[in-house]
């Protein structure tokens, strides 16, 4: 059995209960730089997205998992993305919904959970994360479990008429 148990939290597969949690995150115009969304998503959109989340990864080429607490309140979303199983790698993203749920150590669990997950169970040589370079928590809780900067790719998302530099991170299962 496959366990993304943590001293705090666990991760979970969504469920059709978690529509609105999904809603407001989807279409938190703040949150919008993280995603590279631009457009807001439709309660129709979503529920279809619900309805197929029950693909496995090797056929969607991405995972997402909700950041629970063990009183089963959504905390934030863990993602798997760009699975690429022959190069045996895939990205990651992250969120913790609500500011004062930050700074709390349920990313830095949940992030441990998935890179064990990943290396252990998929069989994955290596995870990497696109983040901006004014970003500085993100860079910090990837880069204590191990994620290091391999590149700096210049003016490379626009958001709110400013060009930002995006940094990528590499971690490499030795």
């Amino acid at each position: 059995m496959v366990t993304l148990k943590g001293i705090h939290i666990y991760l979970r597969a969504l469920e059709p209960e978690d529509i609105s949690f999904l809603s407001d995150i989807e279409n938190d115009e703040r949150l919008w730089e993280l995603s590279h969304t631009q457009t807001p998503y439709s309660q129709y959109i979503l529920k279809e997205y619900l309805a197929n989340s029950h693909q496995d990864i090797f056929e969607a080429k991405q995972l997402r998992l909700v950041i629970s607490d063990y009183e089963d309140h959504p905390l934030g979303m863990i993602d798997l993305f760009d699975f690429d199983f022959k190069n045996s790698r895939a990205g990651v993203g992250i969120l913790v919904k609500n500011i004062e749920n930050r700074q709390k150590g349920y990313g830095k669990e949940a992030l441990q959970l998935l890179i064990n997950y990943c290396f252990t169970h998929l069989n994955l040589h290596q995870l990497y994360c696109n983040i901006s370079e004014d970003n500085l928590d993100s860079i910090k809780l990837f880069t204590n479990q191990g994620f290091e900067k391999v590149g700096l790719k210049k003016d490379w998302t626009f958001h709110k008429n400013v060009y930002k530099n995006e940094y990528l991170l590499q971690l490499i299962n030795r």
